[in-house]
């Protein structure tokens, strides 16, 4: 089962790539001074990312005042960085090839028509400065809106 409210977030170490480079960053290493949100979603270029990371940019998520916004994506780090480039992204996003930390979040479905191909579901998590998950949204379907408005309110107390 996924974390939920209350529970603990799973730590981890990953490639962070920042539009520009990537380097080993761990949770830890990424959370600001009240908290950090996490937003796992498709596929660099795909159209649900590409429209969803530019309404986060036009929302203002980059502003959370001491809560960084990063995404956690199945690309690979060139594919992430040219991603971020060519939105122009002000976020960082990890780089989850290998599926370990969407495994960690009990977040992998087999995709239907993808060859028992395993991804992980949308979601967002809003975590407070100890790592304890504030707020979780874990789309049932593809294309679900993400709840961007619970977000910004479960931040703001944070």
């Amino acid at each position: 089962m996924y974390p939920e409210a209350g529970d603990s977030a799973s730590t981890f170490d990953a490639l962070c790539c920042d539009g520009e480079t990537f380097r080993d960053r761990s949770l830890e290493n990424v959370r600001g001074d009240r908290g950090v949100v996490l937003v796992f979603d498709a596929f660099a270029f795909s159209a649900i990312a590409r429209n969803w990371w530019r309404r986060y940019r036009r929302a203002g998520w980059h502003e959370f005042d001491g809560v960084p916004v990063y995404g956690v994506g199945p690309d690979g780090p060139y594919a992430i960085n040219a991603f971020l480039r060519d939105l122009d992204l002000p976020f960082s996003i990890f780089s989850d090839a290998n599926d370990a930390i969407a495994d960690a979040y009990d977040l992998l479905v087999e995709r239907e028509g993808m060859g028992n191909i395993e991804t992980s579901r949308r979601a967002v998590f809003v975590l407070d400065a100890e790592s304890t998950v504030r707020f979780a949204w874990v789309a049932d379907d593809w294309i679900a809106p993400v709840p961007t408005d619970e977000v910004e309110s479960v931040v703001d107390t944070l």
